[in-house]
């Protein structure tokens, strides 16, 4: 969960006795302005800017933020510095001070789950003019994927994820239908039930609704297997490791739809997440199966390994039933997607061009990174099957991540705006912040989006 705290806006937290941060880059510390006290500490130390250095005494704090391109850097003081409250020296502009008070947010998450205890921690004075709602709520959803992915698969079953569903729910008076088990066959979800079924905990499909019915509606459907052991196509040992994390999509839609609903857009929102572990027993389904789907599409499984893009299709049948102003599928999907982007920058697909353009824009000033990648119609005849309406997967090397958003498009509205994530959901590599576990992508971006196209 995240930890430090944004306590008010400058001017009403100047009767605090708060210890400055000096911000200083690389090369730059002969231009900061600095006390007597903190010159020598950086003599002594042989700081002079170095990114993510952070020295402190009785008259004030030292940040090294190096080249200046990390806008979270602030993480590393939140991170190291001891009890107490803190603000900048020097005013941040409009668009660095919101993305430096959600770094030092970010830098007080810590996944203490199993932990006996927790450190105090350093609070900050947001400076003038920091909307501190939406920062609040953007660390929140942080910590909300950051959680519900680093939890391990025992305590994170579909049964959990419909449990953190109606929290989410109650808190923002929302509503919530859950269909679990056999029911999905007679409520028409047979790959979801089909993917599902040899786990212990029972699959599930999870609708969550809020806002006016009136409202343009929008739908985000998240990818809940909350363990993949690649079914009958079974993983390797190392191909496992991370496979807690396989529910990523479907943290990411509820934080996202959480953010939604605590900010008021105007609109009338639906999170469907299906929730299944991918298991094996005895009524595993099998590679050459032939699924019948929601969408009434007949399914050839060409590997039971690629599990996720089943449930999802099911969902998004659903979801399109009603003809939303714009649905948005979130997981983690394909390891294509590494392959071609590398772990940090998150890609999706959109026919939409204004939609993907805004989505770009975002991106980049919240420093949300995302890319867009092609609908390309070309590679649809490499879903072809010989005995069904279409296989689940290519059965080439190529094009992964592109195939895998081709085959669920059948499952969407025609016509219909929608935009697909193919997520890591993860971070490997340590930063300011940002530490090794579960990590969220993209929604920050896309809540800047639906806030515009939405607004409260």
């Amino acid at each position: 969960m995240m930890g430090n705290d944004l306590l008010e806006e400058y001017e009403a937290g100047l009767a605090r006795a708060s210890r400055m941060i000096h911000t200083v880059k690389e090369g730059g510390l002969d231009a900061a302005g600095l006390p007597d006290s903190l010159k020598q500490l950086a003599a002594d130390n042989g700081f002079n800017g170095e990114t993510g250095v952070v020295l402190a005494n009785a008259d004030g704090v030292l940040l090294g933020l190096g080249d200046g391109r990390d806008p979270f850097i602030v993480a590393a003081a939140a991170d190291k510095l001891p009890k107490g409250d803190y603000s900048f020296a020097a005013w941040l502009n409009e668009d660095e001070a919101p993305l430096a008070c959600l770094g030092w947010l970010m830098g007080g998450y810590r996944f203490d789950r199993y932990k006996s205890q927790r450190p105090a921690l350093a609070r900050l004075i947001a400076p003038s003019g920091v909307d501190i709602e939406a920062v609040l709520r953007a660390a929140a959803a942080i910590g909300l994927v950051r959680d519900l992915v680093n939890t391990p698969a025992a305590d994170m079953t579909p049964e959990t994820l419909e449990y953190e569903a109606r929290a989410i729910s109650n808190e923002h008076g929302g509503t919530i239908n859950v269909i679990t088990g056999a029911d999905l066959l007679e409520e028409g979800f047979p790959m979801i039930h089909a993917v599902g079924r040899a786990a212990a905990v029972a699959p599930r499909l999870i609708d969550l609704a809020w806002g006016d019915p009136a409202a343009p509606k929008l739908t985000l459907v998240g990818k809940g297997v909350t363990f993949d052991s690649g079914g009958l196509n079974m993983k390797s040992a190392a191909g496992m490791v991370l496979m807690k994390k396989d529910m990523g999509g479907a943290a990411h839609a509820l934080a996202l739809g959480r953010m939604i609903m605590a900010a008021g857009l105007k609109l009338r929102l639906r999170v469907l997440v299906a929730a299944v572990e991918n298991a094996v027993a005895g009524n595993a389904y099998r590679p050459g199966d032939v699924l019948a789907s929601r969408k009434g599409l007949s399914v050839e499984i060409g590997n039971t390994d690629a599990e996720g893009r089943l449930v999802l299709a099911d969902a998004l049948a659903l979801g399109g039933e009603e003809d939303p102003d714009l649905m948005i599928s979130l997981a983690t999907l394909t390891g294509a997607a590494r392959v071609a982007l590398g772990p940090e920058l998150a890609p999706f697909y959109c026919d939409d061009d204004g939609l993907a353009a805004a989505l770009q824009a975002a991106s980049t000033k919240l420093a949300d990174p995302v890319w867009r990648m092609p609908l390309w119609r070309n590679y649809d005849a490499m879903l072809s099957s010989q005995i069904a309406d279409v296989n689940h997967i290519s059965g080439g090397a190529f094009a992964g991540s592109v195939t895998a958003a081709l085959f669920l498009r059948r499952f969407t509205p025609a016509g219909g705006a929608w935009m697909h994530f193919d997520l890591y959901a993860w971070r490997a590599k340590a930063a300011p912040g940002r530490p090794v576990g579960g990590e969220a992508q993209a929604i920050r971006a896309l809540f800047e989006v639906l806030a515009a196209r939405y607004p409260a």
